[in-house]
């Protein structure tokens, strides 16, 4: 692809949530979504074989229709009410299209099915950017409107999310897949705060993407599609094995790692909103994850799979890709959790 090409579909990919975090009209709001989704589209299919042109396929019809509901939302609301923003007095029939859309945007259950087909059938550099960034405008809309959005539904998508992230990932095999359950899951973390205390959704989503940047960057440093291809990491390159067993720990929520950090301060804030069967449900669900991710670093450092040559051990040195920022973010998701009081 041309670079000057490549430079203002960057660009735009990260215009496009800005717009929608500093915007307070629904309508620019709307239009940094859609740059978002339309810069996106030409990364998708950049491979060009039919996995990436189904992806891309899928994608842009979840995400083309999620932004036509929340247009009609948003028109409906200004021909009601005379404002580009929602207010007490806006019809909850609006408000729940709004809710569902940027559910469909976000891959919340049950609207998630698009997003492990998608995140399979593309490049790993732009999974990692769908399932980190493009998960920010969607998040700040909510953000913004969670005090008219009803709690009850809002915790229905969020237990189910949960509940779909821990199952669908147990019988994967393909890292992206499992990075994608593993995604819904924590989205349904975030969402389930929203409404009693939504600083803690933004500490989870900080926390979820400094985990998942470190997760994506071991796995493109050895190009690790599946679960095969990631347990030769032993030979291959040995110093990333007690990274990426760190991160994955963290990835599941187990103390004293930084991922427990935010379970930790959601479940508290649930139980004093009297939440507690919410609570347990959620904390159950962890465990889930954990198990999927345990068997993620059994596979990959506790286990010798047979190889074609008799020195067990690849003798050479090479330079790893992202080396400076993976040790620097490795050491932020292992090390964070000290400074929970300053933060809390």
């Amino acid at each position: 692809m041309n670079p000057i090409t490549i430079i203002i579909i960057y660009f735009t990919i990260l215009m496009g949530p800005v717009i929608t975090m500093s915007s307070t009209n629904l309508m620019l709001m709307w239009i940094g979504l859609e740059l978002s989704l339309l810069a996106i589209t030409p990364l998708l299919i950049d491979k060009k074989n039919p996995r990436s042109t189904e992806a891309a396929t899928k994608y842009f019809i979840t995400q083309a229709t999620a932004s036509m509901i929340i247009l009609l939302a948003i028109v409906l609301n200004y021909k009601q009410l005379g404002t580009w923003m929602f207010q007490q007095q806006t019809n909850s029939i609006l408000l729940h299209m709004t809710l569902i859309s940027l559910s469909m945007k976000l891959g919340l259950a049950p609207f998630h099915y698009w997003l492990p087909e998608v995140t399979q059938g593309i490049p790993m550099h732009t999974g990692l950017i769908l399932l980190t960034w493009q998960k920010i405008a969607p998040l700040s809309i909510m953000f913004q409107i969670f005090q008219l959005l009803n709690p009850t539904i809002i915790l229905t998508l969020a237990i189910s999310s949960i509940f779909v992230g821990a199952w669908g990932g147990l019988n994967q095999t393909q890292t992206r897949k499992i990075m994608a359950y593993s995604s819904i899951a924590h989205m349904g973390w975030m969402v389930a705060i929203l409404p009693y205390n939504p600083n803690l959704m933004l500490l989870n989503l900080t926390i979820y993407i400094m985990l998942t940047i470190p997760m994506f960057m071991v796995l493109m440093t050895n190009t690790s599609t599946t679960i095969n291809s990631i347990s030769l990491l032993w030979n291959k390159k040995p110093m990333i094995l007690m990274i990426t067993s760190l991160l994955l720990l963290s990835l599941g929520g187990l103390p004293p790692l930084t991922g427990f950090l935010p379970k930790w301060a959601i479940i508290t804030e649930l139980i004093k909103n009297n939440c507690t069967i919410t609570a347990t449900l959620m904390a159950m669900m962890a465990l889930l994850n954990l198990f999927f991710y345990t068997r993620l670093i059994y596979s990959t450092s506790l286990t010798m799979f047979p190889t074609n040559n008799n020195s067990k051990m690849v003798l050479h040195q090479e330079n790893y890709k992202y080396n400076f920022t993976l040790s620097i973010l490795t050491t932020l998701t292992t090390l964070t959790l000290p400074l929970t009081p300053q933060l809390l």
